[in-house]
């Protein structure tokens, strides 16, 4: 996949609760080992019990665009040459309630709309200190739902 953040972009910190979400290359959420709540973005605590022990849930990476605003005006001059471009709030299939958000990729701004079909892809980006961050984007799926 061609590159879309460009380089030197900020990366997300990577720590306990995260790691899975962005060195798996699937989408691993974080299930409360207490409760079974699924919640996303991860946090140090559940969001329904306040428990604070977690482990991965893996879901598909298909959903719906539930929001999305198009880019006309670049936020950096790094992002310049990819304008207009969208991001997403995506529903997942499985979890519907569970909202990512991310770039789409490969879809022309034109041809955006809520309930486009999506898939999740991974954008591999070196990280400074030598790993490697799967980063979570979009690209339009022919999968029904």
């Amino acid at each position: 996949m061609t590159r879309f953040m460009p380089e030197g972009w900020v990366l997300p910190r990577v720590d306990h609760f995260n790691h899975d979400f962005f060195s798996t290359g699937k989408l691993v959420l974080q299930e409360c080992s207490t409760c079974g709540n699924i919640q996303h973005p991860p946090e140090e605590i559940c969001y329904k019990c306040y428990g604070s022990d977690f482990r991965g849930c893996e879901v598909n990476g298909y959903g719906t665009i539930y929001s999305y605003i198009v880019v006309h005006n670049p936020p950096s001059p790094a992002l310049a040459s990819r304008v207009p471009y969208g991001v997403v709030l995506v529903s997942l299939d499985e979890l519907p309630e569970i909202r990512i958000l991310g770039n789409l990729i490969d879809v022309p701004a034109s041809e955006i709309s809520i309930g486009l079909r999506v898939q999740a892809t991974f954008e591999e980006i070196s990280d400074p200190d030598g790993g490697v961050i799967l980063l979570p984007q979009w690209k339009r799926s022919d999968k029904a739902g």
